[in-house]
């Protein structure tokens, strides 16, 4: 934004976290490693000078620079930051500034500042945006938020996709307690009683609902339960449903 656009409100910011976990400030500085021939720090577009988003982006270093988005986070990705509230005021702002932007970089992230209380309308609005312009949309709540996740982009930037994926356990018993777990209501707990009285994943699955409701613990509705996610096919029979809509609608003709 122009200096005399940084009007974007710059007071603390109103409405609870979004909840995402983020890295560490620990794992953001171990990560950001020294490579030969990349940029090793954000480059800030002056425009942005003033934003309060600066003071937190700490784990990894930044510099001003003339370039046509508010950061660039690496060699093939940078980001627009945007206040909901300033958006409200301005809804043209971003348009041109995408136009700016084109497709000079592989990655295109728009940082989205949400300080308003009723967000909703102009997030739809912005996320159709995205999917046009082949943006990726980030809401952060607090201006330290949002300065993780550009130190996060840029600390991660040369790193495998799996060095940030949910790590699985991979012994039986792990896989079986997170298989048992992902039907409703079945708890850890409810995991172990199963396996320690059937021994076995296939006798648990083999069991009757009777048989279920007889683990302590577990009761009628969750043996229930269990036992009519075992005999659920694992894929939906698409042929049988499609024939089965031309049915009903050939029946509903000649009953016309």
């Amino acid at each position: 934004m122009a200096s005399d656009e940084i009007s974007v409100p710059h007071e603390s910011v109103s409405g609870e976290s979004s909840g995402q976990h983020l890295p560490t400030s620990e794992t953001v500085t171990a990560a950001a490693r020294l490579i030969p021939n990349q940029i090793n720090y954000i480059i800030v577009s002056p425009k942005q000078r003033g934003n309060p988003v600066l003071k937190f982006i700490r784990s990894v270093p930044w510099e001003f620079g003339d370039i046509v988005p508010d950061y660039q986070l690496g060699m093939s990705a940078c980001a627009l930051y945007l206040s909901l509230r300033y958006h409200n005021l301005n809804p043209n702002y971003i348009h041109e500034r995408l136009k700016q932007l084109a497709s000079s970089y592989q990655l295109r992230v728009l940082l989205v500042q949400v300080d308003v209380k009723d967000p909703y309308h102009a997030l739809k609005e912005l996320a159709k945006m995205c999917i046009l312009a082949d943006c990726t949309l980030i809401l952060a709540f607090s201006h330290e938020e949002a300065g993780r996740y550009l130190e996060t982009y840029k600390a991660f930037e040369n790193k495998p996709a799996d060095l940030i994926m949910e790590k699985t356990e991979k012994n039986y018993l792990a896989k079986v307690t997170e298989a048992l777990t992902s039907v409703n209501k079945v708890n850890k707990t409810d995991s172990a009683t199963l396996l320690s009285t059937f021994m076995s994943f296939n006798k648990i699955v083999e069991a009757s609902e009777d048989e279920l409701s007889l683990c302590p613990g577990l009761g009628p509705q969750k043996a229930r339960r269990l036992h009519k996610v075992f005999r659920q096919p694992f894929l939906k029979d698409f042929k049988k449903s499609d024939n089965t809509n031309g049915q009903d609608k050939s029946s509903n003709k000649e009953s016309s």
